[in-house]
């Protein structure tokens, strides 16, 4: 039905996709999720679960999550409504761009979706109240492997632009990259 629009960003593996959205006198339509045009785009991803965040009021910070070794996630992200500033946290060890982070917008109107590879830290936050957000993830959920780092570790210096967020106190007190188990890498993460 409708084409995407890739764009590649600057860590290895990140990448925007915007669909083909079509719009009338009703409002838009637009196909999120094709298998044929991910494949035909070079993103060969088997997602196998989808999850949905929903956060009440602006200022809402969740972050910085990733799933270990030997279960990694790539992550493909979307904002249902409201909108959010989304961060990606370089986290393979051996990569060029180890600790860097990138940050993006992602709305409802912009339809935009972000592809976290395995290997990269993901948080957001909610840019205005009542955004809800959809996950698609590549494997299925691990208690034992789920990770955090804490959103303002010295190491990574995300630029937030705020100090005051809303969040979980396992979101707020986790470790810091130094005191992380994270066992990521290029050849297994890419």
């Amino acid at each position: 039905m409708g084409k995407l629009k890739i764009t590649e960003l600057k860590l290895p593996g990140v990448k925007i996709i915007e669909p083909t959205v079509f719009s009338d006198n009703r409002g838009n339509s637009c196909e999120t999720y094709s298998v044929k045009d991910m494949k035909s785009a070079g993103i060969p991803m088997d997602f196998v679960l989808d999850y949905q965040a929903y956060n009440m009021k602006k200022g809402t910070l969740r972050g910085i999550h990733f799933q270990n070794n030997p279960h990694p996630q790539t992550k493909l992200v979307r904002v249902l409504s409201g909108a959010i500033m989304d961060f990606v946290v370089d986290l393979r060890k051996d990569s060029p761009f180890y600790k860097q982070w990138i940050m993006h917008e992602l709305t409802a109107d912009n339809h935009k979706q972000i592809l976290i590879p395995s290997g990269c830290g993901h948080a957001f936050f909610t840019a205005e109240n009542d955004t809800r957000v959809l996950y698609k993830f590549d494997d299925y959920y691990n208690s034992e492997l789920v990770r955090t780092i804490r959103w303002n570790d010295p190491e990574i210096a995300i630029k937030w632009g705020s100090n005051d967020f809303i969040m979980s106190a396992g979101d707020r007190n986790a470790p810091t990259l130094a005191e992380s188990d994270v066992n990521f890498n290029m050849e297994e993460n890419n």
